[in-house]
């Protein structure tokens, strides 16, 4: 008759201590004891959070192994990390990380051999700066300076006054072509037509004067 798992003649053999007991396992005993508890995490080992889809396939690999090559997976470490790594899933899980080694080595590799044009770039940015750039920005502030100064000589308030200087220089020049003829400097007939063009001219200037005034306020 077989000897199934918690039979009687299984029962006594195992209050006797076995053979191999002298070894203790590589395994802490609270991760058989405690169902929460995951085996110690090794390089290519799964989680304990496993899909039920993930369990299955593990227990499919278990199913069919005696009771001595179960205890050897419990007892011997290298046996169970060889037959860790022989599952799909962590086969899987160790593709994608040589995968990513190899793809993060790859882009080091591009990186190390852009440096010199990275270097490059930056020597010619910093001759940008101290050169170039310093001459710009030297160009730019004479500019602002000059259009601060246009704006200025043409402000409303700026041509009033140079307005106001006209027209007085206009009266001046007229009061002193009267005192010319007053003194008999100059004939009627000369004397008439340039005063009358200096005071055309200074009334002109005044009703612009006016209307500029007007047109501010």
């Amino acid at each position: 008759m077989f000897n199934f798992w918690g039979s009687k003649d299984q029962q006594q053999g195992q209050s006797r201590p076995p053979e191999a007991s002298s070894q203790s396992p590589w395994y802490s005993p609270s991760l058989v004891s405690s169902p929460s508890s995951s085996r110690p995490q090794t390089s290519g080992q799964i989680g304990a959070n496993v899909s039920p889809g993930e369990a299955a396939g593990i227990i499919a690999f278990l199913k069919d192994k005696s009771v001595d090559e179960l205890r050897k997976l419990l007892s011997d470490k290298d046996a169970y990390q060889q037959f860790l790594l022989s599952l799909d899933q962590v086969k899987i899980q160790n593709n994608i990380k040589d995968e990513l080694r190899r793809e993060t080595l790859q882009l080091a590799r591009e990186n190390l051999e852009k440096e010199p044009q990275i270097m490059e770039l930056r020597n010619q940015c910093r001759i940008i700066r101290t050169t170039e750039l310093a001459a710009a920005q030297e160009k730019l502030n004479e500019l602002e300076r000059q259009k601060e100064e246009i704006l200025k000589f043409y402000s409303p308030g700026s041509l009033l006054h140079k307005l106001q200087e006209a027209m007085n220089q206009v009266d001046e020049e007229s009061e002193a072509l009267q005192e010319k003829f007053l003194e008999k400097e100059i004939d009627t007939v000369a004397f008439v037509q340039k005063y009358k063009k200096l005071r055309t001219t200074y009334h002109r200037r005044a009703l612009i004067h006016l209307a500029a005034k007007t047109s501010n306020i």
